[in-house]
């Protein structure tokens, strides 16, 4: 077994070779170098790195002086020289050697130090060797290697700005991107210009810096001698790799770019689905030519930008689209009240599609009542709209018929759930009566209004509510309780939908409270206050829409002089008479004694008439109306639908006569109706009080 071993590892004759040989076949020379006398041996291969023969070579330094440069010589000498000092026991380096044509090549040489025992430097033993190749394929490694950085700078750079351009909605945000310090910049472009197709034209939609913009080009025709119309002629790029080139291809364009001193240029055509949208050009000043890996960067970057502008003008279009439909929605206009500012504001949803289903209406009503109305359909989409639309009509229809708060909004639930569309809508309906102040609130699910008072202090205003309208009528719950309050002159009532007071991230208390000090610290006027309110509200950034109203009673117009109310049950003989009582106390107080006569018997035979002809009671209110003229109003009020009518008595007739009596007594006189009822009012003019 040994001796099979042996056998196989048998080793060739004249093993080990000398280094000698060794070192010719790697293309190295030695050299001994006696530092006692200044003499160099070289070996043959060495004497053909100097390109020296043998017989040339004397073995002093002062001979290879026509080999190595001066400054290299002294390059390696000052090398050697520290070396030595510093105790090194080796040092390296390249220098380069003259050639017999004259030309320069690299060498490298390594030497290694032989000292005495007293450390005295005796000797440098080393090798040198052709180092032409070597430093060739190092910097074609380096070279390479600054290639692929800047490949990955710039693909770095269409990442982040392809990462920013999916955050971006409007065209103005796309290019507030490509224009960020972060963005294209970082590839070198000295000038950015971006062009979208309009109708057969390109209108530029960014150019930069500012002395890069050229007259006459802001709105071009397709087929005109410039490079973006000649990339979405073709939806091929242009690379421009020279001045030269340039000036040659576009003579139009070029004199007025030569103040830029661009050296290149790359056009790309912006194309989504086969189709151009526009183009982009990138100028450059310090560079010429570009690699193909380069070309594939910015035809990628070009691609991602094409996409992001199509989804921009998506946006911006649907966007349009939402506001438009929801403005027809809305009212066109708020009618003038007496007695009242009223100011209202809608904001849109963030998100183009998103079209919401808040709005807002003012509803004149008899006897100078007013109705105010804010509501929200659930959703934010066409539906919503169109739910929407619907609502608000009926909403008005009902108001305007006459019936009570309640009603209305009893009613519209009914018809919303009637709809059958799987939406509830929440609502706030305030009935105001500029001439006492007194207001009734209704609320089926939405948030509570909040009232300011004329010296500027906000409260929240608790208004007892109901189920949303549609889940009210689902679930068989349509007694929406009524909270009233009195408006005094001065004091504004802020109706608005959640989007004004939701934050995203913060407690809905926190954004009631926020709206608050917004409306306590903010202007009298009713209008400026709305604009601070959805100012606030876009600041704010909110995903949802917004809408508000505001309603200050005047304290100029209308003012009134005096209110009493009285509710008299059928067969309550002590409230009729404390109903006649109330009528004549308050006629002679209020300085109207002159007709207190036929005041008292017009509102005698009103309230006659309700429990004669009804089965419910009658609620009975006097008030004094000051305007242009001063006015007593009777009004009696019950839960019947049908009309009074007038009838012939007869000669010997003892009924039939009441309404003769009030058309003969009262200046005017009327029905409104109330919902589920209605009330016959007479009105007196009455002097002025001295």
């Amino acid at each position: 077994m040994a001796e099979r071993g042996a056998s196989a590892l048998a080793l060739p004759e004249n093993w080990p070779v000398h280094p000698d040989p060794i070192l010719a076949l790697n293309r190295m020379g030695s050299f001994d170098w006696d530092l006692d006398t200044g003499l160099i041996h070289m070996d043959a291969q060495a004497h053909e790195i100097f390109e020296m023969r043998p017989e040339e070579f004397d073995g002093r330094l002062t001979t290879l002086a026509d080999r190595v440069p001066r400054h290299e010589s002294q390059r390696l000498d000052a090398m050697i020289a520290r070396a030595i000092k510093d105790g090194s026991e080796n040092y390296g380096a390249y220098f380069r050697v003259r050639c017999r044509d004259g030309t320069l090549r690299w060498t490298h040489t390594q030497g290694y130090i032989r000292r005495d025992d007293t450390g005295r430097p005796r000797r440098i033993i080393g090798i040198v060797r052709d180092a032409t190749q070597e430093l060739r394929d190092s910097q074609a490694r380096a070279d390479q290697a600054l290639q692929d950085k800047a490949l990955r700078r710039q693909t770095d750079v269409v990442q982040v700005t392809t990462a920013a351009l999916a955050h971006a909605r409007t065209v103005q945000d796309v290019i507030d991107v490509l224009k960020d310090t972060h963005g294209l910049t970082h590839l070198g472009a000295a000038s950015l210009v971006v062009g979208l197709v309009e109708g057969g034209r390109i209108r530029l939609v960014a150019e930069g810096p500012t002395a890069a913009s050229v007259p006459g080009t802001q709105v071009t025709r397709i087929d005109e001698p410039y490079p973006m119309g000649e990339v979405i002629r073709t939806l091929s790029p242009r690379f421009i790799e020279s001045p030269q080139e340039f000036a040659e291809r576009y003579p139009i364009l070029w004199p007025d770019l030569t103040d830029l001193r661009i050296t290149s240029a790359a056009y790309m055509p912006l194309i989504v689905q086969a189709r151009p949208i526009g183009a982009m050009g990138l100028l450059y000043d310090d560079r010429s030519g570009f690699t193909p890996e380069e070309r594939n960067v910015l035809l990628t970057l070009a691609g991602s930008i094409a996409q992001s502008l199509q989804r921009a003008m998506f946006y911006e279009q649907e966007k349009d689209l939402a506001q438009g439909l929801q403005q027809a929605m809305l009212p066109r206009s708020i009618p003038s009240v007496p007695g009242a500012d009223i100011a209202v504001r809608y904001r849109s949803a963030a998100f183009g599609r998103d079209i919401g289903g808040d709005w807002y209406d003012v509803v004149l009503l008899p006897g100078g009542r007013v109705g105010a109305v804010i509501g929200d359909v659930q959703g934010h989409d066409a539906h919503a709209a169109a739910v929407m639309g619907q609502l608000r009509i009926v909403l008005r229809a009902y108001a305007a018929e006459g019936h009570n708060p309640a009603t209305v909004m009893a009613r519209a639930s009914v018809f919303l759930q009637e709809l059958d569309t799987q939406r509830f809508a929440t609502c706030l309906y305030a009935e105001a009566d500029l001439s006492t102040g007194v207001v009734q609130l209704v609320r089926a699910g939405h948030i509570d209004p909040m009232l300011r008072t004329a010296r500027g202090s906000c409260r929240p205003l608790p208004v007892e509510g109901g189920l949303p309208l549609g889940l009210s009528a689902e679930f068989g719950r349509l007694a929406y309780p009524v909270t009233t309050v009195e408006l005094e002159p001065g004091q504004s009532l802020l109706l608005c939908t959640d989007g004004l007071v939701e934050q995203p991230g913060t407690d809905l208390s926190e954004g009631v409270q926020t709206l608050r000090d917004l409306v306590c610290g903010g202007p009298d006027d009713v209008h400026d206050l709305a604009d601070l309110l959805i100012e606030a509200a876009v600041e704010r950034s909110g995903d949802d829409d917004v809408a508000l109203l505001l309603l200050r009673r005047g304290s100029l117009s209308q003012r009134s002089g005096g209110r009493q109310q009285q509710h008299v049950a059928p067969g309550d003989s002590e409230a009729l008479v404390g109903a006649r009582r109330m009528i004549r106390t308050a006629v002679r107080s209020w300085g109207a004694g002159e007709r207190s006569d036929e005041i008292e018997l017009v509102a005698d035979e009103l309230i006659t008439n309700v429990l004669m002809h009804t089965d419910g009671s009658a609620v009975v209110t006097l008030r004094v109306i000051t305007g242009h003229d001063r006015r007593l109003r009777v009004e009696v009020e019950d839960s019947s639908s049908a009309l009074p009518r007038r009838r012939d008595a007869g000669c010997w007739g003892t009924s039939g006569r009441g309404l003769l009596l009030v058309d003969q007594l009262a200046d005017v006189w009327g029905v409104e109706s109330r919902g589920g009822g209605k009330a016959v009012w007479a009105e007196f003019k009455v002097a002025p009080r001295r």
